[in-house]
């Protein structure tokens, strides 16, 4: 009796055992020897950021779910299959250079109609075979984020950076990591949204493989050297807590790179290096980095290049180091002229994208971990009204407090065919290998 008791538990044990192996090596993306595999293959990809997403798949304000399915078919015809989206943003509204409608109202308080719409998302995304990379929090004030946590949690009103300078919203939010209870009410956040169910498709977001990756932030910074080891400990302490909860999915930060370390390289070693943070992120913005200007946009273009080539290689160190993928997962570069309509040219930021799409799994040069990017941003078949967002114009890729416009990819741009022949390439490449 007990040798069949024994032998029972082996083979239950090896049924489940079995089961989640076929699981995860047939649905979710995971990693192996330092890449991306998604249903068994190398999985690299050309991507974007998607961010407003969600509420363009609501029924309520903002939402337009006729474009919204016209933007993933098209997406998913030129081969970009994994998007970036902002979960919800935080607070009041009627803030300046805020994303609305706001998801969170108030602490633990949703506007159903933003979750509904991220529902319809991951489903309409689902069945067209796309990966998401959910971000939950924010640096920045377009969609609330650390501000909107200290203001809930009684620090006052939050700076609005194009109204009260970005001096004094850096000192307000330099507060979040060393506020237990701002901390806490995002840490309920988190819960709150690992723990839904898709009323579209019955699956627990724990258990949809249409997720790739929960992201902690949206260029989660520390905002001052004394705040390094409290930004530090956050970001572990909450890739554990999202462990906890789902077992199934990738944890990634969204960091800058050293850029968003306070230009500490072993801050962002550390945090990258912690056994709960599968892959590594940097974003490069040469324009708002000074490595172009914005009145010799091609005359800089070489420099933009070399530049966005360093700060990769000093990052690539860290992948190799620790065995881990890497992915830019933001970049742009301005239309030609500093111009924002659809109709500008953009032949210096169709060469910077070529670059760098060049470089993605290029084995040959050091890249193989390397393994994707997300443009900023798409701006589909949106068509920009004012030249900073106002209530009632599209959504295009530029977020409030930026010209509509500034880094968007539309759809009639010729970029569009040069992100098609990137992830043909890629595909290509991939399926080479295998």
């Amino acid at each position: 009796m007990k040798n069949f008791v024994t032998m029972a538990f082996v083979i239950v044990f090896l049924t489940i055992a079995i089961s989640f192996k076929i699981k995860t090596e047939s649905s979710y993306v995971y990693i192996e020897n330092g890449e991306f595999i998604r249903n068994k293959k190398t999985y690299k990809y050309v991507g974007t950021n998607f961010w407003y997403g969600a509420i363009l798949g609501s029924t309520g304000e903002g939402g337009d779910r006729e474009r919204l399915r016209k933007e993933l078919d098209f997406m998913s015809g030129i081969g970009v299959n994994n998007l970036r989206i902002l979960i919800g943003s935080d607070g009041e509204r009627g803030i300046t250079s805020k994303v609305e409608p706001t998801l969170q109202v108030a602490p633990g308080v949703y506007n159903d109609t933003i979750l509904d719409g991220l529902d319809y998302l991951l489903s309409e995304m689902g069945k067209r075979k796309m990966t998401a990379v959910l971000f939950f929090n924010n640096s920045w004030e377009w969609s609330g984020g650390y501000g909107q946590y200290l203001e809930w949690a009684g620090y006052g009103k939050s700076p609005v950076p194009a109204v009260d300078g970005w001096d004094n919203y850096m000192k307000f939010v330099n507060n979040f990591h060393k506020s237990d209870s701002a901390k806490l009410l995002f840490t309920n956040y988190v819960k709150d949204i690992v723990s839904r169910k898709n009323r579209y498709t019955n699956k627990k977001y724990s258990e949809d493989p249409t997720i790739m990756s929960w992201q902690i932030g949206n260029e989660p910074r520390a905002f001052s050297d004394e705040n390094k080891e409290a930004f530090a400990t956050w970001i572990i302490e909450t890739a554990d807590l999202i462990r906890s909860l789902d077992k199934n999915h990738l944890i990634s930060t969204g960091s800058e790179g050293k850029h968003g370390c306070e230009q500490d390289i072993d801050l962002y070693e550390k945090i990258h290096g912690d056994k709960n943070i599968d892959y590594l992120n940097i974003h490069i913005w040469p324009y708002n980095w000074g490595w172009a200007k914005k009145d010799s946009l091609d005359h800089y273009l070489e420099n933009a290049k070399e530049s966005a080539k360093r700060y990769i290689d000093e990052h690539m160190v860290i992948a190799e180091k620790y065995n881990k993928p890497i992915v830019l997962e933001e970049f742009g570069y301005p239309r030609d002229g500093f111009l924002f309509t659809r109709d500008s040219e953009t032949k210096s930021r169709d060469k910077f994208f070529e670059y760098v799409f060049s470089l993605i799994g290029d084995k040959d040069k050091g890249y193989d971990k390397f393994c994707g990017c997300n443009f900023w941003a798409w701006g589909g078949y949106a068509e920009p009204g004012n030249t900073f967002w106002q209530k009632g114009d599209h959504y295009t890729g530029d977020p409030a407090q930026e010209e509509q416009g500034l880094n968007s990819v539309f759809v009639t741009d010729p970029t569009i065919k040069i992100i098609k022949n990137a992830n043909f390439k890629l595909n290509n490449s991939v399926n080479d290998e295998i």
